[in-house]
């Protein structure tokens, strides 16, 4: 989508808002004990009761076989993206869980993810969750009006290698804002002045992924639908929708 409007931008703030606060209640609720298909049932009464719409509910892309089944993409541990929330996935002790979520309000489509860890993780999970959250500051930094897909990339490769972790680099980001995926493709992995031109009011998910292990990954056959880390290390995802301006970028999935 390219913002043409004020009222685009407001759409925007507006469905972001409600996104984070969502995304925030959620992070809030994940604990030991906690089952997925209870954070996916929250999720879906948090969005619907800000007259929302869950958008991943439903969602099927050129190749999957089966719409995904749930509001929320709920990937714990070495699950890296799409993980399908269960009554039988409950959440343990030193897990870490990824909470991605995408709603539309008013035909404002917004996409943001968060991995949060469950009572006290380990020190090197506290080490991926915060390079991985850097990352994506970085990435935000390095975007602009006119920037290349290559700069944000590289921006994302330099903190992972910075950290001595993996970038997933078959995930990545993508357009946003009319449709919950739009084009460009806009990988984190890259070369400073390479790749699309991004243009002034484009709006963007950016989504760092990292491993602690290989960068590879595997696509679950039972599911049909889960990412994980082909060697079974864990993966954090951290993800915001902004519009590019002139200068830099408005975050709308902040609070």
């Amino acid at each position: 989508m390219i913002v043409k409007s004020e009222k685009d931008v407001e759409g925007l703030r507006t469905a972001g808002r409600m996104l984070a606060e969502v995304l925030a209640e959620l992070s809030a609720l994940v604990a030991p004990g906690v089952t997925t298909a209870a954070l996916d049932l929250a999720a879906e009464k948090a969005i619907r009761a800000r007259g929302a719409n869950p958008v991943f509910l439903g969602y099927q892309p050129e190749g999957s076989n089966y719409p995904f089944p749930a509001v929320l993409c709920a990937s714990v541990n070495e699950e890296i993206v799409h993980g399908i929330p269960r009554d039988s996935t409950t959440l343990i002790e030193g897990d870490i869980i990824t909470l991605d979520l995408g709603l539309s309000h008013d035909g404002y489509f917004v996409d943001s993810a968060v991995t949060v860890g469950v009572g006290e993780i380990s020190d090197e999970d506290k080490r991926l969750l915060t390079a991985t959250k850097e990352a994506l500051d970085a990435a935000i930094a390095a975007a602009h009006g006119g920037v290349r897909a290559g700069d944000i990339g590289a921006a994302v490769e330099e903190v992972a290698k910075k950290y001595k972790f993996s970038v997933v680099e078959d995930l990545g980001g993508h357009a946003v804002g009319g449709a919950i995926h739009e084009q460009p493709y806009l990988p984190n992995v890259g070369k400073k002045g390479k790749g699309d031109m991004l243009p002034e009011g484009m709006v963007i998910a950016l989504e760092p992924m990292l491993s602690a292990g290989s960068p590879r990954i595997v696509l679950d056959q039972e599911d049909e639908w889960t990412y994980r880390t082909a060697d079974g290390s864990r993966a954090a995802h951290f993800e915001h929708t902004m519009i590019l301006t002139k200068e830099g970028v408005e975050v709308v999935t902040k609070l």
